[in-house]
């Protein structure tokens, strides 16, 4: 929420799908602490990573005129939002993603990134017998409104569903993390 403030986000929505009570302090802390507002979407049933995006777009919590940020809750590292958001912006496309190079992506479950030398996402590549290479999703992105046209109000996944779809579409780049990164569930 830090890099959030810093970067010049004033309105902050967390995805909850169990137990949102669990959440209160922590939200008013964040909030007292930090000056912002903080609005809790909750889910009935798991929508995945990226159908709670869909329905906080639904519940009137997210807008149709500016670039939002999305963030896995797994994940800790040092970033640029401002310098996300201002590439985000220079290229028009529909989205950016953070990328980081680690020694062993398939110990992060993820698949591999292929981009362009300008940072367009050429394709994601599922680990295999071949090595594909070694920069990684890092669960950071930034996306303009007009994502809400590829992301049904249902269990999804961004990351094998939206993002790779994306791609194919030549609507997604990615930046390059060159700081700290590292997946907390590992």
């Amino acid at each position: 929420i830090e890099h959030l403030v810093h970067a010049g986000v004033t309105d902050v929505i967390l995805a909850i799908n169990y137990r949102k009570e669990i959440m209160t302090d922590f939200v008013e802390h964040a909030v007292s602490e930090y000056g912002i507002s903080i609005s809790c979407c909750e889910e009935t049933e798991p929508l995945g990573t990226a159908g709670p995006i869909a329905l906080a777009r639904e519940k009137g919590m997210l807008g149709d005129h500016e670039p939002f940020f999305v963030m896995n809750c797994d994940v800790v590292c040092d970033f640029n939002l401002h310098a996300l958001f201002e590439f985000h912006k220079a290229h028009g496309k529909i989205g950016t993603i953070m990328v980081t190079r680690v020694d062993e992506p398939a110990k992060y479950g993820k698949s591999v990134v292929v981009a362009h030398e300008t940072g367009l996402i050429e394709r994601f590549v599922a680990h295999g017998r071949t090595y594909a290479g070694n920069v990684i999703n890092a669960g950071v992105y930034i996306f303009s409104p007009s994502l809400f046209e590829h992301i049904p109000i249902r269990s999804s996944s961004m990351e094998k569903e939206v993002l790779p779809r994306l791609a194919e579409e030549n609507e997604l780049y990615s930046m390059h993390l060159d700081g700290y990164w590292m997946n907390v569930k590992k």
